[in-house]
C-alpha cells in the first residue's frame, strides 16, 4: 500500500498527499487524444505557429504519466520533477501560439493600422514575455525540486506566473481594442466576416481567460506555500489546472485558425448571394484601407 515518504528519509516531503493513479491516467489519456488531434491538424494545415500546442500537449501527457508513477514513489525526486515541470510549463507554450494567432488575424483582415502595436512587433513582444515567463517558472521549478530551497523556488515560480498574467492582461486589452477600433472605423470590415475572424477572436478571448484563471490559481497556490490548502489537496490541481488546460486544447482544436488566409482580392457577398470584388465597388485603396465612393469624392473636393 502506498504511503507518504520523506525525501531521503529526512523531514522534507516532496508531496503533501499521495497522488491519485486513476486521475493521472485519465488526464494522460485525455491529453494524448487531444494532442493527437492537434498533430493531425498541424500537419494537414502546415500552420507551424500552432506547433507549441503539440509540444505542450506531449508535455502534459508525460507529466501525468510521471504523476501516476509517483503514487508509489513519493520519496523519489525524478518523477516529482518531471510531473512538476511538465504540468507547470505547457500553458506558456499555449500562450505563444495564441499571441501569434492575433498577429495573423490582424494581417488577414488588413487591419494593421487599427492595432495599438504593429503585428510584427506585437508577436515579438508577447512571445518574448512568454519566453521570460517560461524561463523563470522553469528555474523556480528546478530550485523547488531540490527540497532545501523549496521556498525560494516557489517565490521564483510566482514571479514567472505574475509575468505571464501581466502579459496576458496586456494581450487581452490589445486584442479587444483592435477589434473595437477595426469594427467601428473600417468601412469594409464586413467584407471579411466570411473568413470567420470574429470567431477566432472569440476563441482567443476564451482560451486566454482560461489560462489567466489557471495562472491566478497557481500564484495563489505557490504564494500560500507548503502549509496552504491548495498545495495540500490534489483536487484543486485537477479542477483549476488540468481541466482548464484540457478545455483550452479542445477549444483551440475546434476553432483552429486555418481560416486566416491573407488574399490580395477580398470578395464581398451581396444580399442576393453574388460575389463582387471590393475594387469594383470602389472600396479599395492603394494603402490597404478601404473607402466608399462618397469618401473618395469628399477627399477630392
Amino acid at each position: 500500500m502506498a504511503e507518504l515518504k520523506p525525501y531521503k528519509g529526512g523531514t522534507y516531503y516532496l508531496w503533501l498527499y499521495i497522488p491519485s493513479i486513476p486521475a493521472a491516467v485519465i488526464f494522460a489519456i485525455l491529453f494524448a487524444v487531444i494532442t493527437g488531434g492537434h498533430c493531425y491538424r498541424l500537419f494537414r494545415t502546415k500552420l507551424w505557429f500552432c506547433l507549441p500546442f503539440v509540444v505542450g500537449g506531449i508535455m502534459e501527457v508525460i507529466g501525468y504519466c510521471a504523476r501516476a508513477a509517483a503514487h508509489d514513489q513519493t520519496d523519489q525526486l525524478t518523477p516529482f520533477i518531471i510531473q512538476n515541470m511538465l504540468i507547470l510549463l505547457p500553458p506558456v507554450l499555449f500562450a505563444a501560439s495564441i499571441y501569434m494567432v492575433l498577429g495573423r488575424i490582424i494581417r488577414a483582415v488588413q487591419g494593421e493600422s487599427y492595432s495599438l502595436i504593429r503585428p510584427g512587433i506585437l508577436t515579438k513582444v508577447f512571445v518574448a514575455g512568454d519566453v521570460a515567463s517560461f524561463c523563470i517558472q522553469g528555474g523556480g521549478g528546478g530550485i523547488m525540486a531540490k527540497g532545501s530551497n523549496a521556498d525560494l523556488g516557489e517565490k521564483i515560480i510566482v514571479g514567472g506566473l505574475l509575468v505571464q498574467i501581466i502579459m496576458f492582461g496586456l494581450f487581452i486589452v490589445t486584442a479587444a481594442l483592435f477589434q473595437r477600433r477595426y469594427q467601428k472605423y473600417k468601412v469594409a470590415a464586413p467584407a471579411f466576416d466570411a473568413m470567420g475572424w470574429k470567431a477566432s477572436m472569440h476563441m482567443l478571448y476564451g482560451v486566454s481567460a482560461l489560462i489567466m484563471i489557471r495562472s491566478i490559481f497557481r500564484v495563489v497556490e505557490f504564494a500560500a506555500g507548503q502549509d496552504g490548502y491548495l498545495l495540500k489537496n490534489e483536487w484543486t490541481v485537477y479542477v483549476f489546472d488540468s481541466v482548464l488546460m484540457f478545455i483550452v486544447m479542445v477549444v483551440f482544436f475546434w476553432w483552429y485558425p486555418d481560416n486566416l488566409k491573407q488574399t490580395q482580392e477580398v470578395q464581398w457577398e451581396s444580399a442576393n448571394g453574388t460575389e463582387v470584388n471590393l475594387a469594383e465597388r470602389g472600396l479599395k485603396s492603394s494603402e490597404g484601407r478601404f473607402e466608399t465612393p462618397n469618401d473618395s469624392a469628399s477627399v477630392s473636393k
